[in-house]
């Protein structure tokens, strides 16, 4: 008001001025007759006036300015006052400044398929309330974020989500919900931009890089649809990578651990209101200082747009940079820039590359490889009663040479090929894999790959220690009642070798000197791969018996009961079936049914044994090995045994040159053979085991010029084991053991 009373009183000493100069040149007869006109020109009325002009605007800024300074002087006056007040208020009522609570609470939302997640909320749940802060961990799938999730922009808390990306880079079962809302409502305008304003949150991603098109999605979605909504990142979003190759830490727990340390300096931060909080005023995240300045945040700008570009990333350039306090020389910049972007051009090489802290490249050496058993998976791998060898084997008691140790019968592998199994031992030189099965007995506690990048141990070793770890297994025995003395001393000493206890064994680099050194010491090999390595089946050295586990028929199925790791699985696994027909000695095909997944696909299954010709196939009734929360299989899943026999009868109508040979109704398991093994009508399945060491050793002695055949060491099968007989594969010398209190039935029936 002030202000406008002032400009009004300007308008008027200007008109005034005009009127006052117009008067005088009125009363001047020279000026007026000189102009054209009696009433003349007005402007130059002005101009002969100016002086007057001059004078009134000088008065009138004058006058404004002292009327703005002491508007001033009196505002001045009313804050000094008002602190004054407000400081004396907080003296007297003994206010403590730190009682304001700057984080009311903090959220932990978890999506987790396998439980590492889970484990890790409620590890951050603890930490965080040894702050004295109130902490809640929530399962996602018991959260509806349609009707929560905008109050937590008002209510002060902070809310962590730690999200674990499954099959195909989608989320887990509990947080399917929770992502597909915030997909869906981070690109609709109802909602609007600033839906989530206020919202301050962190995210941690769990994955496993080997996935290279899917590592770690669900975190990154999930970041950036928060962010599109205008909710505030309070620190770079982590990583947490299963792939103990890869990780920044070693392994998934030590990624969360370094993040989680950061988190908690973070949240301490902003407790005590040391930093600018971010409040979603633009799209940019907090510049923040933690303890030492330890870590600083990039601005991060992104489209309105959901594109594929990441609005905040965190690369492996950050987690290679040097430690906090070093200094960087601006003439190391240019040789930091070039092995960064060699390192990743050398991403597929044989050998891994690492950058110094000052930058320059290296080639890592195998001792600076890591171990693929971290010692997280020890204890779980210990747990499950594996004797783990070096840094990727391991040996394990089968629970069929514990049987036959007590002459209470013996495997499938027994009655098919004669393998005396309380002297077999089952192993493996690699506990990693490229599948990760939905009925794997070992619930995916195995680490994964797609090659070798880990430390790797002799093969003399693995297999010395092998021996010694299963014959120290088998002395467990001694004296235990109902084990038979000559079982448990034949035991210590191992015929047979199953190389496929769990993972790729086929992955060992070096394979065929493990299997030369079993052959020297007359043991025979049973070696199992998944069909994802064809290069590596043509060059394998003669084993006993090669299996190929086919357990599907069709690239659909197929991915949805393996999940293999590699992009191009189907053509991987159509070249490795050609690779096994390329082979002269023994070759299975390894069938599980898995019913309602894959008892179906009965001509496709036909079709891949044309491919790749097997001596034999094994179709066996998938085994349920108790739930698994990174497995939808249930007890639903498993067929009776007539049913695989049904499918096997079926099968084998299909095949023109095969038949069903063999049975092993306890183990659900029956072998259908090539008729070559067909000798005037009766079946020669097993295996002369002498005679195979014989033609292996005539093989390795003049290097490989004299091949021999399936056929060079075959053997009559019993007639027990035969398909049809009245004992279905039980060998009539054991004595069938009955549980639950049901009576022993002597008669091998």
């Amino acid at each position: 008001m002030c202000l406008n009373n002032l400009f009004t009183a300007m308008r008027a000493i200007i008109v005034l001025a005009l009127l006052f100069g117009t008067s005088a040149a009125t009363s001047n007869p020279k000026v007026l007759h000189s102009s054209p006109g009696y009433y003349g020109n007005y402007f130059t009325l002005i101009w002969h006036n100016r002086i007057y002009l001059y004078t009134a605007a000088v008065f009138a800024f004058g006058l404004w300015f002292l009327l703005k300074m002491v508007l001033k002087k009196k505002s001045f006056s009313n804050d000094v006052g008002f602190t004054g007040v407000h400081e004396a208020a907080k003296k007297d009522d003994l206010w403590d400044r730190h009682a304001e609570r700057h984080v009311s609470r903090v959220k932990i939302f978890y999506g987790s398929q396998t439980g590492t997640a889970k484990s890790f909320a409620k590890e951050l749940h603890e930490d965080v309330r040894s702050l004295g802060l109130p902490a809640e961990a929530i399962d996602m799938k018991e959260y509806d974020p349609e009707d929560h999730l905008v109050d937590e922009c008002t209510s002060k808390s902070v809310c962590v989500f730690l999200v674990a990306t499954y099959t195909d880079g989608q989320p887990t079962e509990n947080a399917e919900w929770f992502c597909k809302w915030l997909e869906e409502a981070s690109t609709d305008f109802r909602y609007g931009k600033t839906y989530l304003k206020g919202l301050r949150y962190a995210v941690f991603g769990l994955g496993n890089s080997v996935y290279v098109g899917h590592y770690n999605t669900v975190g990154k979605h999930l970041d950036k649809w928060l962010w599109m909504l205008s909710g505030a990142r309070i620190m770079t979003r982590g990583e947490g990578d299963s792939n103990v190759v890869k990780s920044a830490n070693g392994s998934v727990q030590a990624d969360f651990l370094a993040w989680k340390v950061k988190f908690m300096n973070r949240l301490q931060a902003l407790c005590e209101d040391e930093t600018k909080n971010c409040c979603g005023k633009s799209k940019t995240s907090c510049v923040t200082t933690q303890g030492q300045g330890e870590d600083v945040e990039e601005n991060a700008s992104l489209d309105n747009t959901c594109s594929e570009e990441e609005p905040f990333e965190s690369s492996s350039d950050e987690e290679a940079s040097p430690p906090s306090g070093s200094v960087l020389d601006v003439e190391d910049l240019g040789s930091m820039m070039s092995s960064v972007k060699g390192a990743k051009q050398s991403g597929g090489g044989d050998q891994m590359v690492k950058r110094s802290k000052k930058g320059a490249r290296k080639s890592e050496t195998e001792e600076e490889r890591r171990e693929m058993i971290t010692p997280a998976l020890r204890v779980a791998l210990t747990k499950q009663g594996y004797k783990l060898i070096g840094s990727h084997s391991g040996v394990k008691l089968c629970r069929w040479t514990k049987s036959m140790l007590r002459g209470r019968g013996g495997c499938y592998k027994h009655t098919f090929y004669g393998i005396e199994s309380h002297r077999c031992m089952e192993t493996t030189p690699s506990l990693a894999c490229a599948n990760k099965c939905v009925f794997c007995w070992r619930h995916h506690t195995n680490p994964v790959g797609t090659e070798w990048r880990w430390k790797m141990d002799p093969a003399e070793k693995i297999l010395q220690e092998a021996l010694e770890k299963h014959q120290n297994m088998i002395r467990q025995f001694r004296g235990v009642p109902g084990v038979k003395a000559e079982r448990y001393e034949e035991g210590l000493s191992a015929r047979h070798c199953a190389l496929s206890l769990v993972g790729e064994p086929i992955m060992y680099p070096e394979i065929n000197d493990f299997i030369r050194l079993l052959h020297s010491r007359h043991i025979s090999s049973f070696l199992v791969t998944n069909a994802q390595f064809p290069e590596e089946i043509r060059t394998l050295v003669p084993v006993t018996q090669l299996y190929v586990s086919v357990d599907a028929s069709t690239k659909e199925s197929l991915k949805k009961i393996d999940r293999p790791l590699f992009k191009d699985f189907w053509s991987r696994f159509l070249d490795s079936l050609k690779a096994l027909g390329e082979k002269r000695q023994r070759t299975v095909y390894r069938l599980t049914l898995v019913k309602a997944w894959n008892v179906e696909e009965m001509q496709a299954y036909s079709e891949l044994i044309a491919l790749g010709q097997p001596d034999f196939i094994e179709v066996k009734g998938v085994t349920y090995c108790g739930e698994s929360s990174a497995s939808s299989l249930t007890m639903a899943n498993v067929p009776w045994h007539q049913e695989v026999v049904a499918f096997v009868q079926q099968l084998a109508d299909m095949l023109p040159q095969y038949e069903i040979a063999c049975e092993h109704e306890h183990s659900n398991c029956l072998l259908i053979a090539h008729t070559k093994f067909k000798v005037d009508g009766e079946w020669w399945t097993w295996i002369d085991y002498e005679r195979f060491q014989d033609l292996v050793r005539a093989h390795g002695e003049c290097g490989g010029q004299s091949g021999f055949s399936s056929t060079d060491y075959m053997s009559r099968t019993p007639s027990w084991a035969l398909f049809g007989a009245k004992e279905q594969g039980f060998d009539p010398v054991e004595t069938r053991f009955q549980r639950r209190n049901k009576t022993k039935d002597l008669s091998g029936c």
